[in-house]
C-alpha cells in the first residue's frame, strides 16, 4: 500500500462513521476482512449473526429503535438467497438498512460460473436501490449515495455490492469520507391543507387518529400528545407507531385492539401509516364509507392508495402534527363532543379480554401470560412481537408506553424475524444507553412455531452480551393453522409441533432457560428471566384450545382478515362513489 493511502475498507468505515450509527451486524466471512478490520479500529461494535436474514433483521431492529442507519454485511453467491426475507421485511417496514454485499474478485469469475454475481436482480423487488461499486476510488461516493437513499423520503433497505479486492486496495483520495453527511430534508405541510384538516376535525363528532411507523420516524410524538391531551382526540397506534401516546385503553389504544370499532369514526386522520391490509385498505367494512379521511405521508404516491383522501398532505409527520395542533388551538377548538366514544364502542371486547387475563386457572391462557408480562414491563421497555395466535393475544393485553417501543414482523408477516429484530433492538438500546439514555430492556414474545425459524440468533445476543428476554408461548402446534383447519374441515393436518423444551435454547446458546407449566410457576420464572444479565428463554406451555376463540369470537380476534373479502367489484364501486 502506498505511504499515506487508505485501504478501501478504511474509506467505507469512515464514510459510514459520519451517519451516527456505531453498531454493525455481520455474518463472519473472509470477504469482509479488510472492512471488518477498519470498522473495529474505528470503534464500531460488530455483532456477528448466524444467518443472513438474521443479520439483516438485526440491522432492521437497530434502525427501528435508533432511527439511524442499520448496517449489515453479507456475502454474494450463497448469502444473497438467504438474505431475501430480511430484505423483504425491512422493505415493507420501510426501515433504513444498508446491506454491504462482498462479491468474489473478478479474477475468480468464470464465463459459466454457478452464479452471476455481477447482477442484483434477485434482490431488486425488495430494495429501494442497488448498485455495484465500479472502482476503489468511488467507494466513498457510492456508500454516501446508498446511505442517503436509505434514509431519505420513505426509508428502506438499499444494497451495495463491493468487489472483495476493493477492500484491500489503496485509495489516495478519501472523497466523501471526509465531508459532512448530506442533510435529509423534512418537508413542511401546505398551510392550506393544515387548515382544511383542522376544519374537518372541528366538524367531526367521532374523530380517530391512526399513527404508524412514519409518525415515529417523523418525530410526531410531541404533536400527537398535544392532539391527545389538549383536544381529546382518540389515538390508535400501529406497529412502530405504538407508544407515541402511551396506551391507556381510554383514549389511546393499539390499532388491532381499536379496529373493530373504527367503522364508527366519522373522521379519520392517518399519520405516517399506509392504507394496506392491516388497516383494511381504508375501505368498508373496516371504515365507514361516509367517513372523511386526512392522510399525511412523506411519499405522495401513498396518498389515496385504495381510498380517496379528502385532505391529502405530503409532509413530515412531526411537522404536520405540530402545525395542526397550532391550527386547532388558534380556532379555539376544545375537542369532540364524544371524547371516549372508542372506549365505549370497545366495552364488550375489553371486558372479555380482561376477564380471561385475570383467570389464574391451569392450563395457562395466553392472555394470562400477557397479563403477567405486562405487570413486569417498565414504561421504557421495548417489546418485540412475533408469531400468529400469540401476537393476537398480546395485542389484547400488552400496552406500549414509549415510542419506538414495539417491533414486529408487520406488514410482511414473515414469522421468525422477531428474533433478529429483538437482537438489533437490544444492541440499539445498549448503544443509546452508552450515549446517556436510560437502558431499556428488550422483551421478545414469540410462538413455538416462530422461534424455530432463526433460533441461533440467540447466540448472537449471547456473544454480544445482550440481556434479551425471550418468552415462548408454546401450544405444541402451528396454532392458527390448527384451529383454522378444524373449523374448515373438522380436523387438522400437518400442524403438530410437540411441546418441545425450548428453554434449552437459552442454555445451548450461552444464556439461561426456564420452563413454565402451571400458573404458580409463571411469576417466579418471569422475574428470574427479567433479572438475567445474559439472554434468557422462558418456555411457557399454554392452553392449546385457547386459539379456537380467535376463529369464532369477534371479541377475541384482534388480527382481522375475514372482513377484507369484499372483492374488486365492491372496491371499485366504493371508489367511484367517492369521486
Amino acid at each position: 500500500m502506498l505511504s499515506g493511502a487508505l485501504t478501501g475498507g478504511m474509506v467505507v468505515s469512515r464514510t459510514l462513521s459520519r451517519y451516527g450509527s456505531r453498531t454493525v451486524f455481520s455474518l463472519a466471512g473472509a470477504s469482509h476482512t479488510h472492512l471488518l478490520d477498519a470498522l473495529d479500529r474505528d470503534g464500531f461494535t460488530i455483532i456477528g449473526g448466524r444467518h443472513e436474514t438474521g443479520t439483516i433483521g438485526a440491522a432492521d431492529g437497530y434502525a427501528r429503535i435508533t432511527g439511524r442507519l442499520g448496517i449489515a454485511l453479507v456475502i454474494a453467491d450463497q448469502g444473497m438467497p438467504n438474505a431475501i426475507m430480511g430484505l423483504a421485511t425491512a422493505f415493507h417496514a420501510a426501515s433504513p438498512v444498508l446491506v454491504l454485499v462482498a462479491r468474489l474478485p473478478d479474477s475468480w469469475t468464470e464465463a459459466d460460473a454457478e452464479t452471476d454475481n455481477l447482477k442484483l436482480e434477485l434482490a431488486a423487488p425488495v430494495v429501494k436501490w442497488s448498485r455495484t461499486v465500479p472502482s476503489p476510488e468511488r467507494l466513498a461516493e457510492y456508500v454516501d449515495v446508498a446511505c442517503r437513499r436509505a434514509l431519505s423520503g420513505r426509508p428502506g433497505p438499499v444494497l451495495l455490492q463491493l468487489p472483495q479486492e476493493f477492500m484491500a486496495a489503496a485509495v489516495k483520495d478519501p472523497g466523501a469520507a471526509v465531508l459532512p453527511p448530506p442533510v435529509i430534508s423534512r418537508p413542511e405541510p401546505d398551510p392550506q391543507a393544515v387548515r382544511q384538516a383542522a376544519e374537518l376535525i372541528a366538524a367531526a363528532e367521532r374523530p380517530l387518529v391512526i399513527c404508524g411507523a412514519g409518525a415515529t420516524r417523523g418525530r410526531a410524538g410531541p404533536g400527537l400528545k398535544r392532539l391527545h391531551q389538549e383536544f381529546d382526540l382518540v389515538i390508535a397506534g400501529n406497529g412502530l407507531g405504538r407508544g407515541l401516546v402511551a396506551e391507556d385503553w381510554e383514549r389511546s389504544f393499539n390499532w388491532p385492539m381499536a379496529q373493530s370499532a373504527a367503522r364508527h369514526a366519522d373522521l379519520v386522520l392517518v399519520v405516517g401509516a399506509r392504507l394496506k391490509q392491516r388497516l383494511g385498505y381504508g375501505l368498508p367494512p373496516r371504515f365507514s364509507a361516509a367517513a372523511k379521511f386526512i392522510q399525511v405521508d412523506v411519499e405522495a404516491e401513498e396518498l389515496g392508495r385504495n381510498r380517496r383522501i379528502d385532505v391529502p398532505v405530503v409532509a413530515d409527520a412531526g411537522r404536520f402534527c405540530d402545525r395542526l395542533a397550532d391550527a386547532l388551538a388558534g380556532m379555539g377548538y376544545r375537542g369532540p363532543p364524544k371524547r371516549v366514544w372508542l372506549r365505549e364502542a370497545l366495552h364488550e371486547r375489553i371486558k372479555y379480554l380482561l376477564a380471561i387475563a385475570s383467570a389464574d386457572s391451569d392450563p395457562i391462557h395466553p392472555l394470562r401470560l400477557g397479563r403477567a408480562i405486562m405487570e413486569r414491563l417498565a414504561p421504557d421497555d421495548i417489546v418485540v412481537g412475533d408469531g400468529a395466535d400469540v401476537q393476537n393475544w398480546m395485542y389484547g393485553t400488552l400496552r406500549i408506553r414509549r415510542a419506538p417501543g414495539f417491533l414486529d414482523h408487520y406488514p410482511l408477516g414473515g414469522m421468525g424475524i422477531g428474533t433478529p429484530l429483538a437482537v438489533g433492538a437490544a444492541a440499539a438500546a445498549r448503544e443509546l444507553a452508552a450515549a446517556g439514555d436510560i437502558p431499556r430492556r428488550v422483551v421478545l414474545v414469540t410462538g413455538d412455531g416462530s422461534i424455530g425459524f432463526y433460533p441461533a440468533e440467540l447466540h448472537a445476543a449471547a456473544m454480544a452480551g445482550l440481556p434479551l428476554v425471550t418468552i415462548v408461548c408454546n401450544d405444541g402446534a402451528w396454532g392458527t393453522e390448527l384451529h383454522g383447519q378444524r373449523k374448515a374441515i373438522g380436523r387438522a393436518v400437518n400442524t403438530e409441533l410437540g411441546c418441545l423444551p425450548y428453554e434449552h435454547l437459552g442454555e445451548a446458546f450461552g444464556g439461561r432457560g426456564f420452563r413454565v407449566e402451571r400458573t404458580t410457576e409463571l411469576g417466579p420464572a418471569l422475574d428470574a428471566a427479567f433479572a438475567c444479565t445474559v439472554p434468557s428463554v422462558v418456555n411457557v406451555l399454554v392452553d392449546r384450545e385457547a386459539g379456537a376463540a380467535l376463529k369464532t369470537d369477534p371479541r377475541a380476534a384482534l388480527i382481522m382478515f375475514d372482513d377484507l373479502a369484499t372483492g374488486l367489484g365492491t372496491q371499485h364501486a366504493f371508489g367511484s362513489s367517492r369521486q
